[in-house]
């Protein structure tokens, strides 16, 4: 059979998860590119702050120890003093930060070292020989001083240009982890929102395309065209389903079939059954009673004057003889009527008409005979719609219309009654109707209260 629906629906599920999957793997871990680079970005900015800071230190140093070498002053030696009170400190902070790069490590030992330096070899030994001896300050010394701070801002310089190089590569690569995620997000929807609309398009072509078909199909058939057929060769479930409703189908149209022949049959067998018990009234008791209502009035003749009430009983019995005749005559004709075999159906619709209790008028177009089965169905089924209306329709009048065209045979009949009718229940049509279909036609009822009623029947009159 091939893969089935169950399997393609799973391997599409599964692709689709692996795209998702493999979507937000993607996205977490340029999510997780990003925040180590803001986190890198965030240490160098730390790095620059505290290079900042304990270069100010440097410089307040350096500033101080110069004004007081200049001017003897000690207000000039409190920058200094809080300087190299913070130093240690803030330069043991810079080298933690840094700790883990070798070359900004080398720095901060070398700035440590020198700053160390110049606090106990250079500004110490300064101002306590500036409180003891102030001309022995010179000039000189307080250029080595600016030297050494010189020398020590270089190195802040080159610390903080790599840190700064350093928070610019991690801000393009933050950049670049970003463009990357929305990258892989964008290709991930595009690429599910393709999926998505592949998998519907699928499943509408192969599942739901065929299934509104196999609908329209049963739609057909349930309104009676049981030779609708749905085109096979779906893939998988959908072809199950496609190939078991025709066999369906073809069962139903095969017992249709098979029930039409046996109705026909019935319809066939009492038809014949009827014309033999006509033709055997008609031909055994009906003259058996006209020959024995000749012999009465053959004896009443020869009735003896002087005996009249011998005449008078003979006369009744004649009387009676010829009235038990019309009555046969009437049994037999409703049983079935002569006149639709010998003449057809024309001229037996308009005798049903002149023994209607009700004014009836004829629109007939029948100018062949039509087939026997045909002839009998129409018959009985005008012959039922003027009882019925004789009988239940409070009507004053009724129409019968008879065309044959193209294969086809309509009646129609009308009145003015009271409407109301139906097909089934007690009206007796249900043997009309089982009649006409068994030939293949339709019957339909159209009797809206207070507004008449309307019999149509269709009759194929081919095939038969």
């Amino acid at each position: 059979m091939g893969s089935g629906l169950t399997q393609r629906a799973v391997a599409a599920g599964i692709v689709h998860a692996l795209v998702v999957g493999v979507t937000f793997g993607l996205l977490l871990c340029s999510m997780a590119d990003m925040r180590r680079a803001q986190l890198r970005a965030g240490h160098s900015t730390q790095v620059l702050v505290a290079a900042n800071r304990l270069e100010r230190l440097t410089v307040d140093m350096e500033t101080g120890l110069r004004g007081f070498a200049l001017t003897g002053q000690d207000r000039f030696l409190e920058p200094w003093r809080a300087a190299v009170a913070a130093y240690s400190g803030q330069i043991g902070e810079l080298r933690r930060l840094v700790a883990d790069d070798a070359a900004q490590r080398a720095r901060a030992e070398r700035l440590a070292a020198a700053g160390s330096s110049y606090v106990h070899d250079y500004s110490m030994p300064l101002v306590a020989a500036a409180h003891h001896e102030p001309a022995s300050v010179t000039t000189t010394a307080v250029a080595e001083g600016k030297r050494r701070v010189d020398l020590m801002r270089a190195d802040f310089r080159a610390l903080v240009s790599d840190e700064q190089s350093e928070v610019r590569a991690q801000e393009l690569r933050s950049e670049a982890a970003t463009r990357e995620a929305r990258t892989v997000g964008a290709a991930g929807l595009i690429t599910s929102v393709a999926l998505i609309a592949a998998c519907t398009g699928y499943l509408t072509r192969v599942v739901v395309a065929p299934v509104r078909r196999v609908a329209a199909t049963a739609g057909r058939m349930a309104r009676g065209d049981l030779a609708a057929r749905v085109p096979g060769g779906g893939p998988g479930e959908v072809g199950l389903l496609e190939r078991a409703f025709n066999t369906m189908a073809d069962t139903l149209a095969r017992n249709r079939e098979e029930l039409a022949a046996s109705r026909s049959r019935i319809v066939t067998a009492a038809d014949q059954a009827r014309r033999r018990i006509e033709r055997d009234l008609h031909d055994g008791i009906q003259q058996r009673l006209v020959s024995l209502a000749l012999d009465v009035r053959t004896a009443q003749t020869a009735v003896p004057p002087g005996r009249g009430e011998l005449g008078e009983r003979l006369d009744r019995l004649a009387d009676g003889l010829g009235e038990a005749v019309d009555e046969l005559r009437e049994i037999s004709r409703g049983i079935h009527p002569a006149v639709l075999s010998r003449a057809g159906l024309g001229p037996a619709l308009k005798a049903l008409a002149r023994r209607s209790p009700l004014p009836v008028e004829l629109d007939l177009n029948v100018p062949d005979r039509l087939p026997e089965p045909v002839e009998v169905a129409a018959y009985y089924v005008v012959s039922e719609a003027l009882a019925n209306t004789a009988k239940h329709a409070r009507a004053t009048a009724a129409t019968v219309r008879a065309e044959a065209r193209e294969g086809l045979l309509r009646l129609e009949v009308r009145d003015d009654g009271a409407g109301g009718a139906a097909a089934g229940g007690g009206s007796g049509l249900i043997g009309v109707t089982d009649r006409v279909e068994a030939l293949g036609g339709t019957l339909t009822v159209t009797s809206p209260p207070a507004q008449g009623t309307t019999l149509v029947a269709d009759l194929p009159t081919t095939g038969h």
